[in-house]
C-alpha cells in the first residue's frame, strides 16, 4: 500500500482551509468587503499559499466557493426531489422548486450565490453554473412526469430550460424584494401555477 503523499495532503489541507475562511467572509461581508490580506489572516496561510492554490486571487478563490455553495445546495435539492418523487414525480418537481426557493431567505446564500456571484463569475458564467447544477434536476423530474404520464410528453430540454430560468429569476424576485416571505409566497404560487398549466394540456 503507498504511502499517502504529505505534499498532496498539505495542499489539499491548505485549499480546504482557503475556501472555508473565504466562504464565511464572502458570505458575511460581500466580495468588495474582502481583501486578500483578510482571506489568508482568517486562513492561517500566506498570500504565496493562497496564489498557489488560485493563481487568478480572489476571483479564482470566489470561483471555488461559489461551486462548493452550488454542489452542495443541489444536492439537497436532489434528496428532497427524490424523496417527494418516489411515488409522485411531479410532486418531487413542486418540492424542488420549495426547497429551491427557500434558500433565497439565507441572506448569506443569497449574498454569494445572488448579488455577487453574476458580478464576479460573469453573467454568462453565472448562467452556465446554474444550468450545469440545477437543469440536470431539472430535466429529470420533468422526464419521471412524462414517464409517469403526469404530464404530457414534450421534448424536454427546451422545458427543462424556461422552468429553470423562471426558478432561477423567481429567487432574484424574492431575495431583493422588501418583505421576502410574501414574495416567497407570491413566487411560490406563480411557478406552482405554470405546472399546474404543464399538467392540465
Amino acid at each position: 500500500m503507498s504511502r499517502p503523499n504529505k505534499h498532496v495532503e498539505r495542499s489539499q489541507r491548505t485549499r480546504a482551509e482557503l475556501i472555508a475562511a473565504a466562504r464565511d467572509l464572502f458570505a458575511v461581508r460581500g466580495y468588495t468587503g474582502v481583501s486578500v490580506e483578510d482571506i489568508v489572516r482568517r486562513a492561517g496561510v500566506t498570500r504565496g499559499a493562497l496564489y498557489h492554490q488560485f493563481p487568478g486571487g480572489k476571483e479564482d478563490l470566489f470561483a471555488a466557493v461559489f461551486d462548493e455553495v452550488e454542489e452542495g445546495v443541489m444536492a439537497g435539492i436532489a434528496d428532497t426531489l427524490a424523496e417527494a418523487g418516489a411515488e409522485n414525480p411531479i410532486a418531487g418537481v413542486r418540492a424542488g422548486i420549495d426547497a429551491t426557493l427557500a434558500l433565497a431567505l439565507d441572506p448569506k446564500l443569497v449574498r454569494l450565490t445572488i448579488l455577487d456571484a453574476p458580478g464576479v463569475l460573469g453573467w454568462e458564467a453565472w448562467r452556465a453554473a446554474g444550468e450545469r447544477y440545477g437543469l440536470g434536476l431539472v430535466r429529470a423530474g420533468l422526464t419521471a412526469a412524462m414517464d409517469a404520464g403526469e404530464i404530457p410528453r414534450a421534448p424536454v430540454d427546451p422545458l427543462a430550460q424556461l422552468l429553470l430560468a423562471a426558478v432561477e429569476e423567481a429567487i432574484v424576485y424574492v431575495a431583493r424584494a422588501d418583505d421576502p416571505k410574501l414574495a416567497l409566497e407570491e413566487a411560490r404560487g406563480a411557478l406552482n401555477r405554470l405546472i399546474d398549466g404543464l399538467a392540465s394540456e
